[in-house]
């Protein structure tokens, strides 16, 4: 059995990548505020996103979808009867801290009015502020 440290700054603090910039798709959605998802927060979020895709496109498979961000804090908790002293308490979940700027979704082969519908979709289901920016 695999046991999970659970240290602080785990992560590397410096990406190899730069991740304001668009790499792979033709569109990406890009934070403008800071905040926190959670694991389950954010594979909701990618499962809706698919969703609303596929309806957007017709059932037809052949838009491309990248998620471009990694969770990189593990969330501790411990119950609520316990005394101190005692740890730190069991993982939970992951989360991933956004800041503003970063692209944290990209998308290719769908049209323009099809990202701008899938844009306010997102934006309603997201506790962040986002745009929209395409390559030109």
């Amino acid at each position: 059995m695999i046991k999970e440290n659970k240290t602080h700054n785990k992560y590397s603090l410096k990406y190899k990548q730069s991740n304001h910039i668009l790499r792979y798709g033709r569109f990406g959605i890009k934070a403008t505020s800071f905040g926190r998802l959670s694991e389950t927060q954010f594979n909701t979020l990618r499962w809706s996103i698919l969703k609303k895709l596929k309806l957007l496109t017709n059932k037809k498979k052949n838009f491309r979808f990248w998620t471009l961000v990694v969770m990189n804090l593990t969330l501790t908790k411990f119950n609520l009867e316990s005394r101190m002293g005692k740890g730190k308490g069991s993982i939970y979940t992951k989360a991933l801290y956004i800041r503003p700027g970063m692209v944290i979704f990209e998308f290719d082969n769908i049209t323009e009015q099809q990202m701008r519908n899938l844009l306010d979709y997102i934006s309603k289901k997201i506790s962040l502020k986002i745009i929209l920016v395409k390559k030109l």
